[in-house]
């Protein structure tokens, strides 16, 4: 729920493939690992209902929505719960925007705003914005292998191709039998961690492996941590090009 636009995202979404390397295959090469990651991304259509989950301050806030999604490249959510309900977001071709029902206006979230946190949770503007592929954005290596609850995992390491990215490094755990990513982390150029996800819960859907609740935590925030749970998933199913619209966004 990525997650890339919430797991959309915001999160943001994941279909797993079978590849040679499962359980009892040779070892993969750091290059299959991060294609299964990417192909794991990529699907036509997306539609789902939401929760956002954030704890934060000793505070608990639970933000409900509906998502639509075409690729890594469109995406729509409508908030609707009654403190945020009529907020709209419209990811479109690398640009996103945000719909007030308080203002009735559409901003164009750019530049510094894009560092910010989104409706408050450990996920920010810019970490759901990016179309690329890893495999376009970083080199990898395999650092080893892991247990991470009770799953076999490989560890892959990547670091940047551009200084442009907002996280120069990043480390994944990729289970071994199901290729599903069950949790990654991500780094500052000093090699600081600056935030955490782990993938909390998976669902059979169209016969294929789907993450259907992972959590975000923001290590530059005390005591914080998002989940992202997704239900009602429909995989693959047309969607209008009218959702993605600004007059969608505007109505």
């Amino acid at each position: 729920m990525a997650v890339r636009f919430f797991m959309v995202t915001l999160f943001v979404v994941f279909i797993a493939f079978i590849l040679p390397w499962a359980i009892g295959a040779q070892t993969p090469t750091a290059a299959q690992l991060l294609a299964r990651v990417d192909n794991n991304e990529i699907y036509k259509t997306i539609e789902y209902e939401g929760d956002i989950i954030i704890e934060h301050g000793g505070r608990r806030f639970v933000k409900t929505m509906k998502a639509w999604g075409r690729g890594n490249t469109h995406s729509f959510i409508e908030f609707t719960n009654p403190e945020d309900r009529g907020t709209k977001y419209l990811k479109r071709d690398g640009r996103l925007f945000v719909y007030s029902p308080d203002t009735e206006e559409v901003m164009l979230i750019s530049g510094h705003m894009l560092k910010e946190s989104m409706m408050g949770s450990d996920m920010s503007y810019e970490d759901t914005i990016n179309n690329e592929t890893l495999a376009n954005r970083y080199d990898a290596v395999i650092s080893g292998s892991e247990v991470i609850n009770g799953r076999d995992c490989w560890v892959l390491d990547l670091s940047a191709k551009k200084r442009t990215e907002s996280y120069p490094s990043r480390k994944l755990w990729i289970d071994k039998e199901y290729g599903d990513l069950v949790r990654y982390e991500l780094f500052a150029l000093s090699g600081v961690k600056l935030k955490e996800y782990a993938m909390k819960k998976v669902e059979i859907i169209n016969g294929q492996r789907f993450p259907v609740e992972g959590e975000m935590r923001d290590l530059m925030r005390r005591d914080s941590r998002t989940t992202f749970v997704m239900r009602n998933v429909v995989l693959d199913k047309p969607i209008a090009d009218s959702v993605f619209s600004q007059r969608n966004l505007e109505r």
